[in-house]
């Protein structure tokens, strides 16, 4: 059984809905990482469980090739090109400004705690702000704690990471590359190989599941553990809002509840173990691993004040109380940490 499968019939379980014969509907689905990567596979174990909790009503059609570039995955889902798919926000900076809470320094220890407590905190407090208007939203998750990787030198305070050039995604990481001193650019991850192979990056920004999705075991030397991570990325899962129109009440409302019950522990459960199947990796492949000390992390956190600063002033500007809502995250991260 699934992580998916097992997350549902928990989640859905008493949820008593009356589901009255309904006309079919074909969800296609795509996804711009490769299909041996842990979102790839999630996401079909995603729409394989729809079609269960719906009786057969709304089914997944994966689509042999993503419809656009990665950044352009929102535009894709909005304009039909794809009905259902995800995209890191950071892909998309103007649009998306409230996504970057859970991608600050030091967040959850892990996918799940991170992505359970911004799921949490997106519903309650900052969906309203209408950054996804558009698509119909279902779902909000994050990947595990962004470290660090590189071919040129251990990095064990800013002075070793000054000047070095670091792949990022965007958003957050890419902000606070340029913070810490690093010249920090952005480029989808799956050209992270070639720009490293190449030279034109010296480093990366990723969660230990990409050193294996994207074969970086090959060109990386050295890696740096932050606890928390330096980063995280926020992610959207949505659907073409008129596709949405024609699924029934009933099996929207399945939907709907599997993206806040469902979703967020399943997708980063599924994570969580992609990072420790790179951790796994990049031991085995001889890897310089250092853990940050804790003189390199007073250092590094001081400077993360800034990105909490400029975070609250955005929020603020979209009508969203940003210091409350920043405190209650932090909260939600050790209430879900705790098992509450």
């Amino acid at each position: 059984m699934t992580m998916i499968r097992k997350l549902a019939l928990a989640g859905l379980a008493g949820a008593g809905f009356a589901l009255p014969a309904a006309a079919q509907v074909t969800l296609t689905f795509s996804s711009w990482v490769p299909p041996s990567h842990s979102l790839s596979i999630w996401q079909v174990e995603f729409t394989k469980e729809v079609e269960k909790q719906t009786g057969g009503r709304v089914k997944g059609q994966l689509l042999p090739k993503h419809p656009s570039a990665p950044p352009g995955t929102f535009d894709a889902v909005k304009d039909g090109l794809v009905d259902l798919s995800y995209v890191t926000a950071s892909y998309t900076p103007a649009r998306h400004v409230l996504p970057k809470l859970p991608e600050l320094p030091g967040a959850g220890a892990t996918a799940e705690i991170n992505s359970e407590a911004y799921s949490r905190i997106h519903w309650k407090y900052l969906q309203q702000a209408g950054e996804y208007n558009g698509v119909k939203l279902i779902a909000v998750f994050t990947h595990g704690p962004g470290q660090m990787f590189n071919t040129k030198r251990a990095i064990n305070s800013l002075a070793d990471l000054k000047g070095m050039k670091i792949r990022t995604g965007g958003g957050i990481a890419e902000q606070f590359g340029n913070l810490l001193g690093a010249s920090a650019f952005v480029k989808p991850a799956p050209e992270s190989f070639e720009l490293l192979n190449s030279g034109v990056a010296d480093g990366v920004f990723f969660p230990m599941e990409s050193i294996t999705s994207f074969k970086l075991d090959k060109v990386i030397k050295y890696a740096t553990v932050f606890p928390g991570g330096f980063y995280s990325s926020a992610f959207g899962f949505f659907i073409n809002p008129e596709k949405w129109a024609k699924i029934s009440p009933q099996d929207q409302a399945v939907i709907e509840k599997m993206g806040r019950d469902v979703v967020p522990r399943s997708n980063g459960k599924s994570w969580d173990e992609a990072d420790r199947k790179g951790m796994e990796l990049l031991k085995s492949t001889g890897v310089q691993i250092a853990n940050a000390s804790p003189a390199f992390v007073q250092e590094v956190m001081a400077l993360a004040k800034q990105l909490d600063d400029d975070w609250i002033k955005g929020a603020n500007a979209k009508g969203v109380d940003g210091a409350k809502v920043l405190a209650a995250f932090r909260q939600e991260l050790k209430n879900v940490a705790a098992g509450k």
